[in-house]
This record gives structure tokens, C-alpha cells and sequence, in this order.
């Protein structure tokens, strides 16, 4: 909540994803940048790029064959069907002349948020680090990656989601509740206690 995007930035550039240049286009990496949240711009350019990036998305032979390609293609991906972030590298590798000066890749910051590394370090964070830019400091999304709540067959017990995005959400919520003077009395709850004796205002 209080980490600032540096649109400024990116003011020259359609498309914004946590991933290193050398990784996708020398090592042509599969795991060289993260397709789990990124900025778009909308505009023509955009919508020619998710053109040209959704061919290898359709279930079944599509997928399946392209699967093949990107693992003959790209560095260190098994043979499973087609994926959005491996076909995002491999986009990106073989035409970076047509889309690359457009693609900002950023790591400065967690962009993505990977949910398993950052929900049990929270309270770390709290206590050692800051908004900010940099790998260990607060992330701008904490992305929940495997986690399918609704009843679909998910990558991670629903219990276990379910209590890491209450926390999440109370992470989040920390943030506004201390312009007020609050904050959560554990990011496992919802209670909330006084932490400023100053009268409530409005935010500046």
C-alpha cells in the first residue's frame, strides 16, 4: 500500500514484468522473467503483443506441441505443455527486434510477489525493512500462484491459502490503519488496536 510505482520510469515502454534481460535474451531462460502480474499499456502495441502471444494458449494439440518447442528452445524447461511465461521468453527472445525496445524488465523491486517466499517473513519485514525498492524489501503484490480456493484441484492446500491471504490482506491493511493510528493486534486476526494517542485526521 505505500510502495510507490515508479511510473516515471517506464514512460517509454508498453509492457512491465519482474524478469533480467541476460537471462531472456542470452540464456534464453525460461525462468528468466515472471508473467504472474505485470503492467500493460493500453494501446495499439499492446494489443498486437497479446496477439502474438496467444497462439500457444489454446488446450490440448496446441499446447501440447508447443510445449515441445519450448523445451527444446529454452534453457532448463522440462516438456510440459505450453505455458504464458515460457512463451513470453521465447517471444521475446526470438523477436526482441520487433517488441524488446517496448518490454521493460524490472528487479528492482518484487513486482510478482511470490506468496511462499514472503507470507512467513511479514513480521520480519516489518521490524527490518521498508517500502521501497529492492528484492528484501516490502513487495508491491504478494501473488498467491497455485492457490485455487474455489474448488478447483490447486497446487496447495485451501486451508493453508486461505490463512496466508487473511494475512496478506492484514499486511495491506497495516499499512492504511497506522495513518489512522491503528494496527492489526496480529496479521493472523482482525482485531485492531490503538498505537497513536493523537486525534484521528485525514490522511496528507
Amino acid at each position: 500500500m505505500e510502495f510507490e510505482v515508479p511510473w516515471e520510469k517506464y514512460k517509454d515502454y508498453n509492457l512491465v514484468m519482474h524478469g533480467w534481460k541476460e537471462m531472456v535474451y542470452d540464456q534464453r531462460n525460461w525462468v528468466g522473467l515472471n508473467t504472474g502480474s505485470f503492467f500493460i499499456r493500453n494501446c495499439q502495441w499492446s494489443l498486437d503483443f497479446l496477439d502474438a502471444w496467444a497462439p500457444m494458449g489454446p488446450r490440448g494439440k496446441i499446447r501440447d506441441e508447443a510445449g515441445k518447442l519450448l523445451a527444446r528452445e529454452l534453457k532448463g524447461r522440462p516438456v510440459f505443455e505450453a505455458d504464458d511465461q515460457s512463451a513470453m521468453v521465447y517471444l521475446l527472445a526470438t523477436q526482441r527486434d520487433k517488441w524488446g525496445d517496448k518490454v521493460y524488465l524490472e528487479n528492482s523491486y518484487y513486482l510478482h510477489g511470490y506468496w511462499e517466499i514472503l507470507v512467513d517473513r511479514y513480521e520480519e519485514m516489518i521490524e527490518k525493512f521498508h517500502p521501497g525498492l529492492g528484492d528484501d524489501r516490502w513487495p508491491l503484490v504478494t501473488h498467491f500462484v497455485g492457490c485455487k480456493p474455489c474448488g478447483k484441484a490447486g497446487d496447495y492446500p485451501v486451508e493453508r491459502c486461505l490463512k496466508q491471504m487473511d494475512r496478506a490482506f492484514n499486511f495491506g491493511d497495516n499499512q492504511i490503519l497506522q495513518i489512522y493510528g491503528f494496527v492489526h493486534n496480529s496479521l493472523a486476526g482482525w482485531r485492531v488496536r490503538r498505537v497513536r494517542g493523537d486525534q484521528i485526521s485525514n490522511p496528507p
